[in-house]
């Protein structure tokens, strides 16, 4: 691995990384509803997401994205409006994501569904399969073996991701702590629901 683009690509992608978008959204809103544990479900599937974005466009299976866009457009378009409406329940109130003060009465959302949400948010990312195919390709090496380079560098970009979402999804449940007495549980399931939202409209016009 070339050492020197090895250390313009580590500050580069935190960069883009902690900046705030559609999966680090997602993570503040999970953390808010369903705490960073359950939240880490979510981020599983986020990672997967990514660590596929970024292989295929190294490999050059994006392509086939782009020869048949109708595929993008409906997982967006599902991805999208699946969110979107998550996001409406939440600000109703009503929903597995909603907050609910009494822990017993809740019905959380399952698990898969949290790993679900995550990894089409990462695929469904147009502006993240865009900057994986414009920021990746220039480092690599091409004088040497593209597995190893590429082993290095999706590991890189998986452990910034995980890292931001954790800080993000930590911040929203420590805003959930700050407000979260029972005259405060439906501003917060406003908060969050219209965060969701946003991610899901996001997708939608993006």
């Amino acid at each position: 691995m070339n050492t020197a683009l090895l250390g313009m690509f580590i500050p580069t992608f935190f960069f883009v990384s902690i900046t705030p978008g559609m999966c680090m959204t997602l993570a503040l809103t999970l953390g808010m509803s369903v705490g960073y544990k359950r939240t880490l479900w979510m981020m599983a599937g986020e990672l997967v997401g990514v660590g596929l974005v970024a292989v295929a466009a190294v490999l050059g299976i994006a392509a086939v994205m782009l020869n048949y866009p109708w595929l993008f457009v409906a997982l967006k378009l599902l991805g999208g409006s699946y969110l979107f409406y998550l996001g409406v329940q939440m600000w109703l109130s009503r929903g597995k994501l909603a907050i609910n003060m009494d822990e017993s009465a809740a019905a959380p959302q399952s698990d898969w569904n949290l790993v679900v949400q995550g990894f089409v948010t990462a695929i469904a990312n147009p502006k993240g399969w865009a900057f994986m195919i414009s920021l990746l390709p220039p480092f690599i090496d091409q004088k040497a073996e593209l597995a190893p380079q590429l082993v290095v560098l999706v590991s890189i970009i998986l452990f910034f991701e995980f890292v931001c979402m954790t800080l993000y999804a930590t911040g929203g449940k420590g805003l959930k702590r700050v407000l979260g007495h029972s005259q405060n549980v439906r501003l917060m399931n406003r908060i969050a629901g219209t965060l969701m939202m946003g991610v899901g409209i996001w997708l939608l016009v993006s």
